[in-house]
Formats: C-alpha cells, structure tokens, sequence
C-alpha cells in the first residue's frame, strides 16, 4: 500500500480516513479538493488542478482523497490501492451537517450553511456516480479494492494497521 486513493459520496468521511491513514502510515496526504477550489469558492483552472494532481502522482507514495470523477481513472491506473467508502445516504448527510462551522485541513473555507445544490448531488450520489465507480473498479479489478459499507469496517480496517 503505497499510491491510495479513497472514494466515496461526499459526506462519507474521506477526509477524516485519510488523515487517520497518513497518521498511520506516514504517507504524504493530498486532498483534492484543496487542488480544486480556492478559499473564496471559486476553482482554479483546469490545466492548474491537473498540475497539481499529476506533481502528486509523481511522488513514489501517495493517499489522494476525493472523488472528481474527471479525473478518477487517471488516479487508478497510478495507484495500488483503492478504499471506498460506499455509506448509505443518510450517514453521508449526516457526516455533511456535522461538518459545517468546522475548519478542516481538507477545504479552504468553512462551510456555515447547507448548500442546497450540494445536497441534492449526495442525494442522486448512490444513483448516478455509484454506477459508474462500480464500473471502473471493475475495470481496475488488479488494484487492491476495499469497499466499506459502515464506519465500523473502516475503523477495524485502521485498527488493522496499528496493531
């Protein structure tokens, strides 16, 4: 476990997993979404995030969190691990309103109110892009794939690696 990436509707905990994974490992972490947006909510330009992206692929060991379906199978042909954290719906809202009013190491802002727009993505989540990871981990059937369906199999899953 070398190049990781972790997945999963928004809400699901990467950010909180992959912070606990580079506590674990010593791995250089990157967060996407700290490629992608600006602290004002407005996002770099494309050929920018995929500079970024691309400088952290280069790197021998990585833990990329985030989703960005653009650029998700660009980061499975690079990795040898994938996690996905496959949560039901209501616990990925859940992880999305105990966020707000937090700072958090992975964003550049602090969300303080729910973004309607934001929610109704988590809500066609599981139906829309769900689909489509399935599809590429099967394509990427080779990867060392984790799917947890509750935070207690990820939890156990970084139990793991304490020990």
């Amino acid at each position: 476990m070398k190049k990781i990436i972790i997945i999963g509707c928004p809400g699901s905990g990467k950010s909180t997993f992959s912070r606990e994974l580079h506590r674990l490992t010593g791995i250089d972490l990157f967060h996407l979404d700290m490629m992608y947006w600006n602290s004002d909510k407005t996002t770099v330009e494309k050929e920018v995030f995929l500079e970024r992206l691309n400088r952290a692929l280069k790197k021998d060991e990585w833990i990329i969190d985030g989703n960005y379906a653009s650029t998700m199978e660009l980061r499975l042909k690079e990795c040898d691990t994938v996690i996905f954290l496959d949560y039901p719906l209501e616990l990925c809202l859940e992880g999305i309103r105990q966020r707000q009013g937090k700072v958090r190491s992975d964003m550049p802002w602090v969300e303080t109110e729910e973004d309607s727009e934001f929610i109704e993505f988590i809500k066609r989540f599981n139906a829309e892009n769900r689909p489509q990871i399935i599809k590429l981990l099967r394509k990427y059937s080779g990867k060392n794939v984790f799917v947890f369906t509750d935070r207690a199999q990820a939890s156990d899953f970084l139990d793991t690696l304490e020990g």
